[in-house]
């Protein structure tokens, strides 16, 4: 499955206008904020239908999984846009990360928690707020928020230390383009970022670097981090192939097409997050050329005039700074 879902749940008192457009989403947030009340009118629809006095209009079947039997509820479902409550303790297991990959659904799920085996974008983290009645005779309105933004910019342009998250060709790039004052450090995995964090004397001044296309279950602790030290920074581009693809250095007509709108090409099915996407399409787009990208280890190319030059020119420019692009 693959574009953007709309979901419009409604009640004679409540109103939930809603949009998903890749195949995790996370809702987070306070009690009471009428996340449990939506998956509750969902699965009351799907039993009960328009008697239950709920109208429900969405692109795809809507459905609920829970309890100790979802695998066998989950193989049942195919195209539809899947809805977990909070308290379901499987979605924190290996089984259900195994499940859902390869599957034709989107995912909904309510969550405080993080949760560590599922690739989900800091993009797709939301909390859901109500913006009142109209009128004595409307329903309250709610809708999705996000929670994080996308951090592809930067506040400042001071940095002594660039902390990357892997150690392949993402980390190559910027150890490369760093210059000698600036220190660039292999995280060794998204995992492993916050308890760098930790034991980091020094909190002044660094940049962290991730993919934020699959960063999402780390980013409530390393955000905390940050609240704490201010002087931590964090870029999150989808992926470092991602930046490839966006700098144009391929002068691909397909690849802008791509870029515009991700979600319309991107197939659930096939890809469990977007970095996954993005890395087949450079590596496919550049397989018989002087270009040829592998993950593990940074082709030349990519480091050498005005390829280099076009893929810095796409960093924000405070990042420009603190590499001292000119």
């Amino acid at each position: 499955m693959h574009g953007v879902i709309h979901l419009l749940v409604q009640s004679a008192h409540l109103k939930y206008e809603m949009a998903f457009s890749r195949n995790i989403t996370i809702l987070k947030g306070d009690s009471a904020t009428g996340k449990t009340t939506l998956v509750d009118m969902i699965q009351e629809y799907y039993l009960n239908g328009a008697d239950t006095g709920i109208n429900l209009s969405c692109d795809v079947p809507c459905r609920v999984i829970a309890g100790n039997t979802w695998m066998e509820q989950l193989n049942g479902i195919h195209k539809s846009l899947v809805f977990i409550d909070e308290g379901n303790r499987f979605v924190a297991q290996q089984e259900f990360a195994r499940a859902i990959q390869g599957t034709d659904n989107y995912y909904v799920i309510v969550t405080r928690e993080s949760i560590s085996n599922l690739p989900y974008s800091v993009t797709e983290i939301y909390g859901i707020r109500s913006a009142g009645k109209y009128s004595l005779q409307e329903p309250v309105y709610h809708h999705m928020y996000r929670i994080y933004g996308d951090y592809r910019s930067l506040n400042s342009n001071e940095a002594v230390k660039l902390l990357v998250e892997d150690s392949n060709s993402g980390y190559e790039f910027f150890s490369k383009v760093s210059p000698k004052e600036v220190e660039c450090v292999s995280a060794q995995g998204a995992g492993n970022i916050f308890g760098m964090l930790q034991t980091e004397e020094n909190k002044e001044n660094i940049v962290i670097i991730a993919d934020g296309a699959a960063f999402g279950a780390h980013m409530e602790k390393v955000y905390q981090v940050m609240l704490r030290n201010k002087g931590i920074q964090l870029y999150l581009p989808e992926s470092f192939e991602w930046l490839i693809l966006s700098s144009g250095v391929l002068k691909d007509k397909e690849i802008t097409e791509i870029l515009e709108n991700p979600s319309d090409y991107i197939d659930s099915e096939m890809y469990i997050s977007w970095e996954r996407y993005f890395t087949h399409l450079l590596t496919g787009k550049t397989v018989d050329t002087y270009m040829r990208y592998s993950k593990s280890n940074l082709n030349p190319a990519f480091l050498q005039g005005k390829i280099r030059e076009q893929i810095l020119r796409i960093l924000p420019e405070t990042l420009r700074n603190v590499l001292r692009v000119k």
